[in-house]
C-alpha cells in the first residue's frame, strides 16, 4: 500500500483593508499571529503562519490590505502584497458582505494570475436573508474562481472546509520549514506587533497610524522575559497624546500589552516602553529600512 503523498505550499491571503484577513489566518493556523483591530490598515508586513501535519505543510501569508499608496510606508506595504504572489500556490481572495464594488485592476489581475484562486466570503454570521449568496453571485459573474467558501473567520464557521479545499489545491512537495516552526518572524516582531495593536485599540484618528514600535531588548530566563521597547511617533504633539496626562495613557497600553505578551509567550513579562519622536518617518526611506519595511 503506497504512502499518502506529502503536500506543501504557500497560500497568499489578500483583499481590501478590514475584510478579516488577519482573523482568517489566525483561525486557519490556530494561533494568534496577526494583530486584529477594527481599524483599517492594521497589518503592515507579510506575516507567515505555518501549519504542519504528518502529510502536509501550509504556509499562509497574511498581507496588508490593498490600498492606493500615499506614503513610502504604503508603497512598502503593497510591496509585501506583491511578494506574496511570487511564491503563492493558492490565493485566498477575501471579501465580505460590506465590500461594495470590485476594482477593475483587481479583477484583471485575479483573472490573469494563473494560480488557483478561492473566493472567501467572510462575515456571513452578520448576513441577513440572501445577502451572502447575492454577494457571492456578484463576484462569480466577474471571476471564474476555483472554489467559493463562505466563512465567518471570527466564529470559525466553515474554516475546516476551507482548509480541506486548500489541501486539495496544494502541490505535492516536501516541507519547506521544520515541522515544529509556527512562523518566519522572530520573537521581537510579535512584541512590536502586540504593543502596536494596543496602541490602535486605545488611541483615535491618525495617532496609531503614526506609531512604530521597535523592541530594543529581549532578555529571557527560566522565570521571566524582560523587554524594552521604543514607540516612535512623527510629531511632538503625538508624543504627548501617547503618554497622556501623568502617563496614564501609556500605562494603560503597557498593562494591556504585557498581559497579551504573557499569554503569547506563556511566561511572566516585564515590559518597559519609551516614546520617541522621529519626524515624518513614514515618508523617509532610510527610516523605513531601519524599521524593517525595506530591504
Amino acid at each position: 500500500m503506497s504512502e499518502k503523498p506529502h503536500k506543501a505550499g504557500f497560500v497568499a491571503i489578500v483583499g481590501k483593508p478590514n475584510v478579516g484577513k488577519s482573523t482568517l489566518m489566525n483561525a486557519l493556523v490556530g494561533e494568534r499571529l496577526s494583530i486584529i483591530t477594527s481599524k483599517a490598515q492594521t497589518t503592515r508586513h507579510r506575516i507567515m503562519g505555518i501549519l504542519s501535519g504528518e502529510n502536509f505543510q501550509v504556509i499562509y501569508s497574511d498581507t496588508p490590505g490593498i490600498i492606493k499608496p500615499e506614503y513610502k510606508l504604503h508603497e512598502s506595504m503593497m510591496g509585501f502584497v506583491n511578494s506574496s504572489f511570487e511564491d503563492a500556490d493558492v490565493i485566498l481572495f477575501v471579501t465580505d458582505l460590506y465590500e461594495k464594488f470590485a476594482d477593475e485592476k483587481q479583477i484583471t489581475f485575479l483573472r490573469e494570475l494563473g494560480i488557483p484562486v478561492i473566493l472567501v466570503m467572510n462575515k456571513i454570521d452578520q448576513a441577513k436573508g440572501s445577502q451572502a449568496e447575492d454577494k457571492v453571485a456578484y463576484w462569480q459573474e466577474l471571476i471564474d474562481f476555483d472554489a467559493v467558501i463562505m466563512v465567518s473567520a471570527l466564529e470559525k464557521t466553515n474554516v475546516e472546509p476551507l482548509f480541506d479545499k486548500i489541501i486539495d489545491l496544494m502541490p505535492e512537495h516536501p516541507a519547506y520549514f521544520p515541522k515544529d516552526e509556527l512562523t518566519d518572524k522572530p520573537e521581537r516582531f510579535f512584541v512590536d506587533e502586540i504593543i502596536r495593536e494596543k496602541i490602535f485599540l486605545n488611541y483615535k484618528k491618525e495617532v496609531p497610524y503614526s506609531c512604530q514600535v521597535v523592541t530594543k531588548s529581549f532578555k529571557e530566563d527560566d522565570k521571566i522575559i524582560r523587554i524594552m521597547s521604543d514607540i516612535y511617533v512623527e510629531r511632538k504633539s503625538q508624543k504627548g497624546i501617547i503618554i497622556g496626562h501623568k502617563g496614564e495613557a501609556i500605562k494603560k497600553v503597557g498593562i494591556a500589552a504585557r498581559q497579551e505578551l504573557e499569554k503569547f509567550f506563556g511566561k511572566q513579562v516585564h515590559l518597559e516602553t519609551h516614546v520617541k519622536v522621529e519626524q515624518d518617518w513614514r515618508k523617509k526611506e532610510m527610516k523605513l529600512k531601519n524599521f524593517g519595511y525595506l530591504n
